[in-house]
Order: structure tokens, then C-alpha cells, then sequence
């Protein structure tokens, strides 16, 4: 191959920044596809490739078998090591993804492509993989007769696919260095996990059981407060929906136009101004700041969320509004109770519908339990502390993410340079 036709990646760590440009050849001189059928069934171990979760067992990602036996004779056998390629396209994955077997050798459908790399120092191409690196190639191989949901490649289309290819001293540097940042995501990711967890159990132990009226967990200065209240949302706030207008909006609009808020901006704390906006001649009710919102409509991943309107804004009949007597409850305080009860709210919906909705009559007569304002504030305040510090170790998650796709982009050629 000529120095033309070589690739030079726009980062070298520094004892390779000297060193020969990379070239470009295809995977089947660097590797062998797989062929070996199940034959006998001798292997009931059926493995997936999911997008999200990489090389997974079928059991562990759908919860029950889907291939059934009597069906896995033609499966390919996919040792420990493997890589395969599932063309099912997704959001994440849009010519389908290429994931490594590090799981233990199992059965794969005939659909997938399996092939193992003749060398076992490969962890270089499983980062490669996750890279847009080799998609072009992949759109420009494809059939054009492809199934919307699914690439139309042929097997030997799919093994011509060209690959990068520096020293084995490069290759490996690289995927130690990715690796690393892996290892950093995921110790990351368990740390936000288990906040979220705490905060569960947590929430768990500072509101009272159903039918009780205080909870097993209190702050030492109310250990003596006596039992809490309760009551219905109905008793302790004015219950509106965004499609009653008020009958005049002006008084908000003199600081300029206001926010619109939608089930899919609530996400369960204090609402931050959204872009979109509406007009003084709007006929959408413009609440002030401190109602509450709950998710009415959406589905069951936007049912019961809410938010807290730290803004004057409009909403449609999609969101009951809360406007609090202040003297009972306190904002924060109902937001948290609320975020604590997601599960019942599903369970409402689910309970005698066909379409997943709660209505404003269930909003109304929703149970919340309370106690003094001082002692509200107190779990409130404790509660957003902790929301706080998700909030921090999640940004730092995604800065990982941001941080490790940044890298990939100059640690490998650019696309267009792969298909020298």
C-alpha cells in the first residue's frame, strides 16, 4: 500500500507520532468467519446482541427463551472471543451493531455475522466498533432492497469491510487508554446508581406507610412532633388544568413572553425555563411560579411525573396544576411526596382504563400525608441536597461519555480515511 493510501489519525500517543500511518485492510484477512452450526442442539445457550447491552444471554435480556429447542440446529456457534455483527438498525446503533463475546460461548441466530480475529490481541476493534468509523462503508454495501428495520448485507460484503490496521504496540496503547475510560464510566455509573438507590430507601423511610400516619425515619429535633396529617390534594390546593384560561394573562407577560411547559419537560424536580414560548393572545392558562405540575397523559413513562414551576409558564389539559394553600404544605415538600408515589400513580392509570391516563378527579382525591411546615422543610431540603449530588455525579458521568467520544473520534482515522 503506498504512503498515500496511509491513515494518520489526528492523535499519536508520543512514541508513536514518528511512526508509519496506518493502513487499511479488509476483516477477512484479519479474521476468520464463523460457520459451525449447532448441530445435535449440543449447545442450548442462546445468546443476543443488543445494541445497548453488547453481547448478552437471551434469557437475561427478554426474560424468557425465545428460540425454543428444535430450532438450534441452524444456529451458529459463537465462541468466548467472537465478535458478531446484528443488522437490526436502531437510534443507537444505525447500521446495527458489532459487539465482542465476552460472556462465555453460546448459539446465535443465522441472521447474525460471526467471525473471530486470527489474533487474540483484538480489544483494539471491539472500541473500534463503537466508533462511526466503518458505517459509511456499511450504508454503501448494503442492498438498496433492505428491510426498513434491518441492513441487507451479504456475508462477503460484510468481511470486505475495511478495517484499520497500525502496530500491534499502537493498537494495543489505544485500547488500554479506552479501556481505562471505561473502567472510569462504569465505576461512575455505579456511584450514580447507588445515590439513586439511597435516595429510594430513603424516601422509603422519611413518608409514612400507606395507612399510617408517621414514618420510621425522623429528624431528632421532630422525634417528638406527634402524628402527621392527612389529607387529599384536593384539601390543601386549588386543582386546575393548563386548558382554562385566565381571564387575563397580561400581568405575567411584562417581563416578556412566557414559557410552555410539556409532560416531557417534567422531570420530577424544579422545571427549568424551556424555550418554547406562547403569545399575550394565547387561550393557555399561564400559571405562577410555585404550582405544581403532575403528568396526567403520555404513557407510563410520563404518568405522575412532576415538576415545580420556578417561572411563571403555560400549560395544556395534558398537566393538573397544583396551586398550594401555603399555609398546609409547602411546595418542595409536595413534589417529594409526589416523586415517592410514581408507582401508585400507574397503578391508577392501569387499574380500570384502556388508554394509561389518570384524570383530574384522580389528582384530586390523591392521598398526601404531612407534617408541620417546619418539619416538611426539613426532609425537603434534605431530599433536594441529595437530588443536588445525583445531579453533580451524573454530569460527571456524562462528561465521561463526552470525554471518551471526543477521544475515539482522533484516536482512530476519520470514516471517509478508512475507505482509502
Amino acid at each position: 500500500m503506498s504512503n498515500q493510501m496511509q491513515l494518520v489519525p489526528k492523535l499519536r500517543f508520543p512514541e508513536f507520532r514518528g511512526a508509519e500511518g496506518w493502513k487499511s485492510i479488509p476483516i477477512s484477512r484479519l479474521a476468520i468467519r464463523a460457520k459451525q452450526k449447532n448441530r445435535d442442539e449440543k449447545i442450548d445457550r442462546v445468546l443476543t446482541n443488543s445494541a445497548e447491552f453488547g453481547v448478552i444471554d437471551q434469557r437475561d435480556f427478554f426474560d424468557k427463551d425465545i428460540a425454543t429447542q428444535g430450532k438450534l440446529e441452524g444456529y451458529f456457534v459463537v465462541e468466548l472471543g467472537s465478535y458478531v455483527y446484528n443488522p437490526r438498525i436502531s437510534s443507537t446503533a444505525p447500521v446495527g451493531p458489532i459487539s465482542k463475546n465476552k460472556i462465555g460461548t453460546g448459539v446465535m441466530s443465522p441472521l447474525y455475522t460471526v467471525f473471530k480475529f486470527k489474533d487474540d490481541r483484538n480489544d483494539f476493534y471491539e472500541h473500534f466498533f463503537k466508533t462511526t468509523g466503518w458505517h459509511t462503508y456499511m450504508q454503501q454495501a448494503s442492498s438498496t432492497g433492505a428491510r426498513h428495520d434491518r441492513m441487507a448485507i451479504s456475508s462477503e460484503d460484510f468481511m470486505a469491510m475495511p478495517l484499520p490496521v497500525s502496530s500491534h504496540a499502537e493498537q494495543q496503547k489505544i485500547a488500554e487508554c479506552l479501556s481505562s475510560v471505561d473502567e472510569l464510566m462504569a465505576a461512575q455509573a455505579r456511584k450514580v446508581d447507588a445515590l439513586k438507590a439511597h435516595k429510594k430507601g430513603l424516601m422509603q423511610q422519611l413518608f409514612p406507610r400507606a395507612g399510617e400516619t408517621q414514618p420510621r425515619l425522623r429528624f431528632p429535633e421532630f422525634q417528638n412532633a406527634g402524628e402527621w396529617e392527612c389529607k387529599t390534594l384536593k384539601d390543601i390546593a386549588k386543582i386546575t388544568s393548563g386548558s382554562t384560561p385566565l381571564r387575563s394573562n397580561s400581568e405575567f407577560f411584562a417581563g416578556g413572553s412566557i414559557p410552555w411547559v410539556k409532560t416531557t419537560d417534567l422531570n420530577n424536580s424544579f422545571i427549568i425555563e424551556t424555550e418554547e414560548k406562547i403569545t399575550p393572545k394565547a387561550r393557555a392558562r399561564v400559571n405562577p411560579a410555585g404550582s405544581v405540575l403532575i403528568a396526567m397523559y403520555g404513557g407510563f413513562n410520563q404518568i405522575g411525573r412532576t415538576g415545580c414551576l420556578s417561572f411563571p409558564a403555560a400549560t395544556n389539559q395534558a398537566i393538573s396544576v397544583l396551586a398550594l394553600d401555603r399555609k398546609a404544605a409547602m411546595p418542595a415538600y409536595v413534589l417529594a411526596w409526589l416523586n415517592a408515589k410514581v408507582e401508585d400513580w400507574k397503578r391508577i392509570a392501569s387499574s380500570s382504563r384502556k388508554d394509561p391516563n389518570i384524570t383530574s378527579s384522580d389528582v384530586a382525591n390523591f392521598t398526601i400525608v404531612f407534617p408541620e411546615l417546619p418539619e416538611q422543610h426539613r426532609i425537603a431540603s434534605c431530599l433536594s441536597s441529595l437530588d443536588a449530588l445525583i445531579t453533580a455525579e451524573s454530569q460527571k458521568l456524562e462528561a465521561l461519555k463526552t470525554h471518551k467520544k471526543g477521544l475515539m473520534q482522533q484516536l482512530f482515522p476519520s470514516p471517509e480515511g478508512v475507505q482509502a
